[in-house]
Formats: C-alpha cells, structure tokens, sequence
C-alpha cells in the first residue's frame, strides 16, 4: 500500500527532518488511507460563503 505524505515536505523543508517526523509519528501506528478527502475545507468553504452572503 502507497502512503502519501508528499505533501509534508512544503512543511517541513529539511527531508531529514520531514522523513524522521513521519516515521516517529508511524512507527508504531497503522496508516489508513480511506481514498476520501477530508470535510474541513468543504465546511470551511461553506460556513464562509454563508457569513459572505449574510454580510
């Protein structure tokens, strides 16, 4: 199974750092990867298009 934490290295700009953060944080862990994405920017996008209309 392919994990993807490509995304981590515009946080973390050192690749050492990057590739020691996310094998602490797995180590001892399973990754689940559900195919889906996450609800925050859907409700993030929503509740911000409500307070636009409201204003």
């Amino acid at each position: 199974m392919a994990v993807r934490f490509d995304g981590w290295a515009k946080a973390f700009t050192d690749p050492r750092l990057c590739a020691a953060t996310v094998d602490r944080l797995t180590s001892d862990g399973t990754v689940i990867e559900t195919g889906t994405g996450s609800c925050r920017p859907t409700s993030t996008r929503a509740r911000a298009e409500e307070t636009a209309k409201a204003g």
